[in-house]
């Protein structure tokens, strides 16, 4: 018998949330989803995409820049071996190149440079992501991201989406590069701070699913890069599996600790449900409680 979609088993993917400092205080990068996609249409998400064949070959892992029993220990998951452990790096690393036109990595001969622009372009001609770093001499920066958390779609999603087993990485955007959408996949780019993405969240001139609702609430508490990403080392990142219920007519959002969720060790600061309020997905308390 055919599993049905909804009830299909988590692909796993990764995601990588870019910061950045600016005269606002912390940034965050979120780029619009093509509006003729299938998965997340229109909706701004941070850079990402599941796990490819070629993240975890011969090739992609000749290029690290660490090895794979420390990626492995990085990503503190007991039920995750070494090899998609790497991958799962590999994959952030790959989707910031593709969606967004930023190349994490490092100098792996002497001629090498970081032209993150050369690099899309050898994208664009057919090369793999590995083969590009190859012939611009590079090895892939792992070191600089940080797992944060793990995100596993609930088996009956709120919003038309595939099902996925993300893992959210935190990195420093690299300096001297700019962030471009590809113009396929991706149709509009958005540096801004946490606060004001929520903001433009709530006065509906962006849509967001609960994943970054949520991540961007946490990241309202920081207020730089380096802040967030020490925080994020200091402790493994958790996982979070939503769980849905009606509460009346409404459709709620609960998050491990919750009176209603299964877990009840508390994952993540702030509010530990969102309430569906037509395309809105808020606190019981309003808004606001996403910034306390």
């Amino acid at each position: 018998m055919t599993t049905p979609d909804k009830l299909a088993i988590p692909r796993p993917a990764a995601t990588i949330v870019l910061l950045r400092d600016s005269a606002e205080g912390l940034q965050t990068l979120l780029l619009q989803r093509n509006a003729a996609l299938a998965n997340m249409a229109g909706m701004f998400v941070f850079p990402g995409g599941k796990l490819e064949y070629s993240d975890s070959d011969a090739h992609s892992f000749g290029l690290l820049d660490e090895t794979l029993p420390a990626l492995q220990a990085r990503l503190g998951e007991a039920d995750t071996d070494a090899a998609m452990a790497a991958g799962l790096h590999v994959a952030a690393l790959r989707e910031a190149l593709e969606e967004c036109g930023l190349l994490l990595a490092e100098p792996g001969g002497s001629g090498a440079r970081l032209d993150n622009l050369r690099a899309r372009r050898l994208l664009a001609e057919g090369l793999g992501f590995a083969q590009v770093l190859a012939q611009l001499q590079l090895r892939m920066a792992t070191r600089a991201l940080v797992p944060w958390s793990r995100w596993i779609t609930p088996a009956t999603p709120l919003l038309r989406t595939r099902r996925f087993d993300a893992r959210f990485f935190l990195a420093q955007a690299p300096a001297g590069q700019e962030a471009l959408h590809d113009a396929r996949e991706t149709t509009a780019s958005l540096w801004c701070t946490p606060h004001s993405a929520l903001q433009y969240y709530r006065d509906g001139q962006i849509e967001l699913a609960p994943p970054q609702i949520m991540s961007l609430a946490h990241l309202c508490r920081y207020a730089s890069a380096d802040q967030a990403l020490a925080a994020a080392r200091e402790r493994l990142a958790p996982a979070i599996a939503p769980e849905i219920y009606q509460e009346g007519d409404t459709q709620v959002l609960c998050y491990p600790g919750d009176t209603h969720h299964s877990v009840k060790e508390r994952a993540l600061p702030g509010p530990t449900r969102l309430y569906r309020q037509g395309r809105l997905f808020l606190p019981a308390e309003g808004f606001d409680a996403l910034l306390a």
